[in-house]
């Protein structure tokens, strides 16, 4: 690791400035001083003391620092301060909480319940929170006071509305509605938790436990999350997101509909995530075409999108939420290696393993041709990677299912199979998603699911695919998208944009080679566990109020995040 010290004054020079308001972009400098902006354009000389740094930013862009709306770095941020890898990509707020998810308020006799939950939805492991997750909190005030320390990417947390609902009800979360007494008590812990430095509430319509069970957000009526949203509007900050119900195009809709009179009645902003471009159906346009209906009626509600491919990853060894979704596989992915192993080498358990894969023709179109053999574990196979799974099968007269598992069991199941360029593809269809004045750039999902693909990188991969590739969005709009936009919308105060006054967020990058790296498997998680990374290249340094914390490839000692 490099070291610096965060000095206390800076002068980017001979910067190309894209200030994050949409304007035109202009050459000049951009001056910091105790973690804000002083000037910006023409500095007069006086405005910084002797020994300030110089950075000459030549041929280079300065863009505020990009902000991540859909994280799910609750448990990351306890061990790992900065996020990782997402500096990288230029992202200098994330806000995390999301999908009725976070890890407070929470009482010691439901932890466990809650990393389930986590474990379930999000695929992180509970050997990862037995060792990297201190629980020495209770109250959200108290989570956010513990990971204060040391931080070095500023975060915005959501408390989650499951979290919430099972500290004030316990086990009955998960079976009934709330009384009237319940929702004033829930409502009374989520103000303290927004007065002690939340910014809002989160909630699913979709997601179920490790048992199977619907998460608690789904035995809410929609009388209890108005009275939440209206508990937070009468604190004066707040913004509520949900997950749709997003494989039953109807009731995705209706999702949207509830959330915009959720909208109206509270007077917040309601986010859904994710709205995914399909050639099959038309659920992307009719979701657009609702969320500009809504609008139009007095609501803010909106979209979230992201600018890269829904790809896949899955490896016996580790888990997967599309083998989770049939219960032969689930038994067996839930089952100790050694044991999952025999089970998928054992002949007599194959044809329900087989019967039961044939539903993920249902859900992934062509799947013959989108699912591949990745990255092998041994030499001899080395001939198989980027092979079809179909093409291997029709050469060996067995089905999809029994290549992937004989493969799998023969490396000790830590062969990489993947899926990829199956959903959120066309490039036409997805630049109509995310050039919706209704859609937010959101929906990365960083911090979760990480053995099966890393949500860092969307920032990087925009710039370089549909700015610079594409030519989709100019390089102004672009950076508009991830920065002014996602701050006004989402409550977080004084950052977003390069003007004098709002905090030294920012990010220096070369438009003509930013871009995101391939996905690298590694063992860097508490526990004993394996994730997927993606690093950035042409990111030349990344600001969080003023401290230099990346630059040269490497992060620096620099500590200065904050929660905003």
């Amino acid at each position: 690791m490099a070291t610096t010290t965060a000095a206390t004054s800076l002068l980017i020079r001979n910067a190309r400035i894209v200030d994050g308001n949409g304007a035109p972009a202009r050459t000049g400098s951009v001056a910091v001083r105790d973690g804000k902006i002083v000037a910006v354009g023409e500095v007069p000389p006086d405005t910084l003391p002797a020994g300030t740094r110089e950075i000459d930013a030549k041929g280079q862009v300065v863009a505020p620092g990009f902000i991540d709306v859909h994280t799910h770095f609750d448990p990351q941020i306890c061990w790992d301060r900065l996020a990782t890898p997402c500096i990288e990509h230029g992202v200098t707020t994330v806000l995390m909480g999301n999908c009725s998810l976070s890890l407070a308020p929470v009482k010691k006799a439901d932890q466990r319940a809650l990393a389930g939950m986590f474990k379930q939805i999000e695929d992180i492991p509970l050997a990862t929170f037995a060792e990297g997750v201190p629980w020495s909190w209770e109250t959200y005030p108290e989570y956010l006071d513990f990971i204060r320390k040391d931080l070095g990417i500023n975060v915005a947390g959501l408390v989650g509305h499951s979290a919430l609902r099972g500290y004030v009800m316990g086990a009955a979360a998960q079976e009934r509605a709330a009384t009237p007494a319940e929702i004033a008590e829930m409502c009374r812990v989520l103000q303290d938790a927004i007065r002690g430095g939340a910014a809002g509430l989160s909630t699913s319509y979709v997601d179920v436990d490790e048992h199977m069970k619907p998460v608690a957000s789904r035995l809410a009526t929609r009388e209890e999350v108005i009275a939440l949203g209206q508990a937070m509007k009468a604190v004066g900050r707040g913004i509520i997101q949900t997950v749709p119900v997003f494989y039953n195009p109807p009731q995705q809709l209706e999702n949207i509909h509830e959330m915009a009179e959720i909208s109206r009645q509270t007077g917040l902003m309601c986010t859904l995530a994710p709205i995914v471009h399909s050639t099959t159906s038309s659920l992307w346009s009719d979701s657009l075409a609702a969320l500009a209906e809504e609008n139009a009626n007095g609501a803010r509600v909106f979209g979230q999108s992201m600018p890269r491919t829904f790809d896949i990853n899955i490896r016996l060894s580790e888990t997967s939420f599309l083998l989770l979704a049939m219960p032969a596989w689930a038994e067996a992915m839930r089952m100790p290696l050694d044991e999952r192993r025999a089970v998928f080498a054992d002949p007599a358990r194959r044809a329900d393993l087989r019967m039961q894969f044939g539903f993920l023709r249902f859900g992934i179109p062509m799947l013959e041709d989108v699912f591949t053999v990745g990255r092998v574990a041994r030499a001899e196979n080395k001939a198989l990677e980027g092979r079809k799974l179909a093409a291997i099968a029709a050469e060996r007269g067995v089905d999809i299912a029994d290549v992937m598992l004989d493969l799998a069991v023969s490396e000790d199941l830590e062969t990489e199979f993947a899926l990829t360029n199956f959903l959120h593809v066309d490039p036409q269809g997805v630049t109509a998603i995310l050039s919706d004045p209704n859609i937010h750039i959101g929906a990365s999902d960083a911090g979760a699911h990480i053995s099966q693909f890393c949500g860092a990188g969307d920032t990087s991969y925009l710039l370089g695919r549909w700015v610079r590739d594409l030519k989709a969005f100019t390089l102004e709009r672009a950076v508009q998208r991830l920065t002014s936009e996602l701050a006004d919308a989402f409550g977080i105060q004084g950052r977003g944009r390069i003007v004098s006054g709002l905090a030294a967020d920012l990010v220096i990058f070369d438009p003509a080679t930013i871009d995101r790296g391939t996905e690298d498997f590694v063992r860097d998680v508490p526990g004993n566990a394996n994730r997927y990374v993606r690093h950035a290249t042409g990111i030349d340094k990344v600001l969080v109020n003023g401290a230099v914390v990346w630059e040269d490839g490497a992060y620096t000692d620099a500590r200065a995040g904050q929660v905003v």
